[in-house]
């Protein structure tokens, strides 16, 4: 069996929870926890250099080895187990929602990571107001302009491509989740939570939520 390495709040394991739930995915759960700095320790460098969340250890045909980045382990699982797809057969449909997903993970969740906002506090003095405020000038940066590509898109369906859902939805119901989390207002943003609705009602949406993780608290 599969085992991840996650913080039930990291934006970067809540996708990867959703993505290993819609392939049907048995894992199992290693929490890390982030708010006691388990993940700068030795033992957890061992596994990830990096000293970030989440890792997929997996038993290969090499042996035993961790994956680290969550883009780099979602494209590895359509790879390794591609039913179902998330991603479209079609290229132009498939560069289309592999854009939609970049939108959220180059250019959104970054700038609200973890480490980012302990900076702001730690090293820049900022109170607390100030880090929610540069949240929100991001997450709204990046969903007005998600908003229009997806509100105008006759491709779109119950979800942001089509009526199953693809990567870019797992993208994008964390930085929803996150953006609930940092008091971000969604009202100008209908199309996305009406997205992130409609994921709500499968249950591997649900069960990766945050709220509903072993370590949650």
């Amino acid at each position: 069996m599969m085992q991840l390495y996650n913080f039930f709040r990291s934006g970067t394991s809540h996708r990867l929870r959703i993505a290993l739930n819609l392939k049907g995915l048995d894992i199992e759960y290693v929490a890390v926890d982030l708010r006691t700095e388990e993940h700068s320790g030795t033992a957890f460098r061992a596994i990830n250099p990096q000293g970030l969340v989440p890792v997929l250890a997996v038993d290969g045909e090499k042996g035993a080895h961790a994956l680290t980045q969550s883009p780099a382990i979602i494209e590895w699982l359509e790879e390794r187990y591609p039913t179902p797809p998330l991603l479209p057969a079609d290229p132009d449909a498939r560069a289309r929602v592999r854009a939609l997903a970049a939108l959220v993970g180059c250019d959104i969740h970054p700038l609200n990571n973890r480490r980012v906002l302990e900076y702001l506090r730690r090293s820049l003095g900022c109170g607390e107001a100030a880090v929610l405020a540069w949240c929100a000038t991001w997450i709204d940066a990046g969903f007005q302009a998600l908003e229009t590509m997806l509100a105008t898109d006759t491709r779109r369906g119950a979800f942001c491509f089509g009526d199953a859902p693809t990567i870019a939805d797992v993208y994008l119901v964390p930085q929803i989740e996150s953006a609930r989390r940092f008091n971000v207002d969604l009202t100008p943003y209908p199309t996305l939570v009406a997205i992130d609705r409609a994921c709500a009602t499968l249950d591997a949406f649900r069960r990766a939520a945050p709220a509903n993780q072993p370590d949650a608290a």
